[in-house]
């Protein structure tokens, strides 16, 4: 049930807060007073997209705050429990609509997103307005009507998942055909490109070593000389370092024989000289492995030339044409074994169709059971509704010559027709229901559905659009009997509709400082007398206006 209702910076409301009984709860007051704005703010809560243009003038952001108490809704606790939200203290979702475009929104002070609001918000409140008014004249939608009356939406979900599998491997297949029709030249492509990279035979990091090989090769003179003369200076020279070490180490080791204190070891000396040595050898073999070879330059040359090509071709790098020939050989091995997975897609889906069938028929069973209790409970409601000679119909689409086709919702495709005059036959709902009739229609199917629903809340904006009089008395008590199971919130223009509600809310509009902002007053039993009047006589409130709203307001208790 919603509580609380707060509004900030909303069009021409800049802080308004409204707090909802339980029962019938109604809204009057003159037209563009704020109402619509109202239910507009509210919009918000239940996931409606925001817009900077909802936000007052000279204002940065807007708030819409709501808070429910799900006590009493052991549905909605359900679903609060696999969402992982605490109820103990109600919930309370607001909405934040920035002029920076910085939009947020919280669910009991944890930000966040609009889908998972959205599915929250389908257990806590339904608005019934000018739009889902637009929603009854589809036939697209009466499906979904009728699940939910008949309790098949778990059936129809389940379904509808099986569908999309069904749908997945069929698209499958598609692509498999495709393939298969271009067999032949792709498998010869996959094969080119195959032959071409193995024919390289390709190493890891072949082309990092072969510049480096191309760098010694190329610099080979340069490299003779400085390694010729380096030998030559360590070792072979007259005036060589291991020449003039050698005489060093013998002077040394004469000055630690004569005087001990010098602090030299032999051994030290001659590790010296055994580095020396080595690095002379290292230098004289690499000497002898140097050598100038313009054709192994020219082959290098070619092989990197070849490895560039790869490269370009096959993703840059070395290892992405190595990692392109394995993905290659996994595709040809799939091109050669296509006709395997082709007749296995077939058979999955030819199974699922069969699955699909089955439940399809079952389904489709189920809904001309509940079609025909709506229909019954439908023409009931509508007649209360002074629509006496109404006949409604729940029309099923007949199987064409190659039976019934399969979709999301199963092999039905129905639509709602109704007859409001004797000896007419019923026709689509858009081709024969006028403003009013269609009201008292989509009040007879809430009221039908709110038995069997989960929403705690029913909000009814232009429930009376069309109507008036007699009818409009009748719609007020159906709407007080609707109250009964559940929390309505309803917007009228009609006494007959308003003088029913337990708690009435009165919207004006004010000029504070030369700005025109909203506001909402709860009403006592005198000021609740005295607008059933102004809704009754408009201008002039006489003393037999009065009286009457007094009869009136007395007659709807009674009633």
């Amino acid at each position: 049930m919603l509580q609380e209702l707060r509004i900030r910076n909303f069009a021409i409301i800049d802080d308004l807060q409204i707090s909802f009984s339980p029962g019938l709860n109604i809204m009057t007051g003159e037209t563009g007073a704020g109402k619509s704005i109202i239910i507009g703010a509210m919009s918000l809560i239940l996931g409606d997209r925001t817009s900077s243009e909802q936000i007052r003038s000279a204002e940065e952001s807007a708030v819409v705050e709501a808070l429910f108490d799900v006590s009493g809704n052991p549905e909605v606790r359900a679903k609060l429990d696999e969402m992982d939200i605490d109820y103990s203290d109600g919930i309370i979702i607001k909405r934040v609509n920035s002029r920076s475009g910085k939009n947020r929104t919280y669910i009991n002070g944890s930000l966040s997103n609009i889908a998972y609001l959205s599915e929250l918000a389908g257990y806590l409140v339904n608005v019934c307005g000018q739009h889902e008014h637009q929603l009854i004249m589809d036939p697209r939608n009466h499906i979904r009507y009728l699940d939910s009356f008949g309790g098949l939406d778990p059936e129809q979900g389940s379904f509808s998942q099986l569908y999309e599998t069904y749908q997945d491997k069929r698209s499958r297949l598609c692509e498999l055909e495709n393939l298969q029709r271009n067999k032949a030249s792709q498998e010869e492509f996959i094969r080119f490109q195959l032959r071409e990279i193995e024919a390289a035979n390709v190493a890891p990091g072949e082309d990092a070593a072969l510049l480096d090989e191309k760098s010694i090769k190329s610099n080979a003179r340069r490299l003779t000389e400085l390694a010729g003369s380096s030998y030559e200076s360590l070792y072979e020279g007259k005036e060589s370092v291991l020449s003039g070490l050698s005489q060093v180490s013998a002077k040394l080791k004469e000055i630690q024989r004569i005087d001990r204190s010098f602090n030299v070891s032999p051994e030290e000396i001659d590790s010296i000289t055994v580095t020396l040595e080595d690095l002379a050898i290292t230098t004289r073999d690499y000497l002898k492995k140097l050598s100038f070879d313009p054709g192994r330059l020219e082959e290098i040359e070619d092989r990197l030339e070849q490895l560039k090509t790869l490269k370009r071709k096959y993703g840059g790098s070395l290892e992405n044409v190595l990692d392109r020939k394995s993905s290659l050989e996994r595709e040809l091995a799939g091109i050669v074994s296509l006709d395997e997975e082709l007749d296995k897609v077939k058979q999955e889906i030819s199974v699922l169709k069969k699955e699909l069938t089955d439940k399809a028929l079952i389904l489709s069973g189920k809904r001309k059971e509940a079609a025909a209790a709506l229909q019954s409970s439908i023409e009931k409601e509508v007649r209360e509704l002074r629509m006496a000679d109404a006949r409604f119909d729940i029309h099923f689409r007949e199987p064409g010559e190659k039976g019934p086709e399969l979709d999301q919702d199963g092999i039905d495709e129905i639509e709602f027709r109704i007859s409001t005059n004797k000896g007419q036959k019923p026709k689509a709902l858009d081709r024969i229901a006028s403003g009013g009739e269609l009201s008292r229609v989509m009040l007879a199917l809430k009221k039908i559905l709110a038995g069997t629903g989960r929403v705690d809340t029913l909000v009814f904006d232009e429930v009376d659009s069309g109507i008036g009089g007699a009818v409009a008395e009748v719609v007020g008590a159906k709407l007080a009997g609707l109250a009964k199971l559940h929390q309505v919130i309803c917007i009228t223009h009609l006494p007959q509709i308003a003088c029913f509600g337990e708690t009435h809310f009165l919207v004006s509009k004010a000029d504070e400082n030369d700005i025109t902002t909203a506001r909402v007053k709860m009403l006592t039993k005198a000021e609740r007398l005295d607008e059933i009047t102004r809704m009754m006589s408009g201008i002039e409130i006489t003393k037999r206006a009065r009286e009457y709203a007094r009869e009136m307001l007395d007659a709807a208790k009674k009633i």
